[in-house]
């Protein structure tokens, strides 16, 4: 499968000089959409995996996808504000701003092994606040998985000790051809 063509490229976006990886395209297209969750299940299928903790929203997809297919928990990491019960929460820096998630305190079990996905890793700064929680409550991270990689970034000084899995990487000299 050629995931890279399957991937829209928007330049400028959010802000000038980011280019965006916009992957709604490969959710519009069966065969790279089958790829990437048939690819997920493959790297996970001998991990012991307890749930999803899927980061809003585009990880959704790829999250309900596993946790169906396996027969375990989701849970949902949501920026601040969109839950209405107790939650855990962190907040982290991106790599043009900073946010907030949350997670439902009730949903997160401790002593569970937490598969946790999003659509691209670039700092790893969402991955890794995402992780704090997980550990904050007793539970443990049992991998990392998303589509695109931006390992020029160095994500895997923050979130490299969980093994991150995906399915592109991209490089800078790449980011600035497409720009």
């Amino acid at each position: 499968m050629d995931l890279d063509s399957a991937i829209r490229k928007v330049p400028d976006f959010p802000k000038p000089g980011v280019l965006f990886y916009d992957i709604t395209s490969i959710f519009a297209n069966p065969p790279a959409f089958r790829f990437v969750v048939d690819s997920m299940l493959e790297f996970y299928e001998d991990k012991s995996v307890d749930g999803v903790i899927s980061i809003e929203s585009r990880g959704f997809l790829l999250g309900s996808c596993f946790a169906y297919h396996k027969n375990v928990p989701l849970v949902l990491a949501r920026k601040k504000g969109k839950l209405p019960c107790k939650t855990i929460e962190m907040s982290y820096d991106l790599e043009y701003g900073s946010a907030t998630l949350e997670i439902h305190e009730e949903d997160l079990i401790p002593g569970k092994r937490w598969l946790i996905i999003d659509d691209l890793i670039a700092t790893g700064g969402t991955l890794a606040a995402v992780a704090a929680m997980v550990e904050s409550v007793g539970a443990r991270v049992a991998g990392i998985f998303s589509i695109i990689g931006l390992p020029f970034l160095n994500y895997e000084e923050k979130i490299g000790r969980y093994n991150p899995k995906t399915l592109i990487n991209y490089n800078s000299e790449e980011v600035c051809k497409a720009g």
